[in-house]
């Protein structure tokens, strides 16, 4: 069976081995409304489709118009045989009910590291951050020194940001990109963090201008805040 939950999905569950993020556009906060009802209707009518999908949330972007989408499977080979046998039927029925959906990419990650957290139970997310880094190249060894860096500039910290729960780093299998799912109490936090002084959330120190300039770093990465609106799971 397939059933919704309210939870955000757990990043560092072990048992995630490839990790999926897409994102879809679809114009307006109507259409975003009602293309998470058609992929609420279009799972929960059918079976779960394998053990090997852990759970499947989607999150509808700030901007009114795009959709992320992150699924955890087990292995990159489960999503294939998914995407092989189940998948184009739950399509269909989405297109049918939302025409003209832009479905603009599909990427499957690896999580690298996770930071954050506090003493005791976390806050409940008020609002998602999906911060996505792009290199000019792909290099595995490059991506970790980078992400490393970023934690290396998270702690020298003296007063961190207000808000931020926590964060999930991913490495796009291709080498190219980086993308940190980042928890935050609300979207005002995070509004109020960039706001503050520095170049984005982190403070104008020396770590952080080395994490900024990193050779190869891409200056199109963004920074988009999602609520999560549907969660799937078996």
């Amino acid at each position: 069976m397939t059933r919704r939950t309210e939870q955000h999905p757990d990043l560092t569950d072990p048992r995630i081995g490839a990790p999926f993020f897409s994102t879809w556009r679809v114009g307006t906060p109507e259409r975003q409304r009602q293309a998470v009802e058609a992929i609420a209707r279009a799972w929960e009518r059918r079976p779960w489709p394998t053990g090997d999908l852990l759970g499947y949330h989607v999150y509808a972007g700030h901007d009114g118009d795009t959709l992320l989408h992150y699924s955890q499977w087990r292995t990159e080979q489960a999503y294939e045989a998914f995407a092989k046998t189940h998948r184009q039927e739950r399509v269909d029925e989405i297109d049918t009910a939302v025409p003209g959906i832009e479905r603009v990419e599909l990427v499957p990650y690896r999580r690298y590291r996770s930071g954050g957290g506090r003493e005791g139970a976390a806050p409940v997310p008020g609002c998602v951050v999906i911060v996505d880094v792009r290199f000019d190249g792909p290099d595995e060894e490059r991506q970790r020194a980078w992400v490393d860096a970023v934690f290396e500039a998270l702690a020298s910290e003296s007063e961190p940001r207000p808000g931020g729960i926590s964060a999930h780093f991913h490495l796009s299998t291709d080498g190219t990109r980086v993308l940190n799912y980042a928890e935050w109490e609300s979207a005002q936090a995070h509004i109020d963090a960039l706001a503050a002084p520095g170049d984005g959330v982190g403070s104008a120190t020396e770590q952080w201008k080395r994490v900024q300039n990193w050779p190869g770093l891409l200056e199109s990465g963004s920074v988009k805040r999602y609520d999560h609106v549907l969660g799937l799971v078996p």
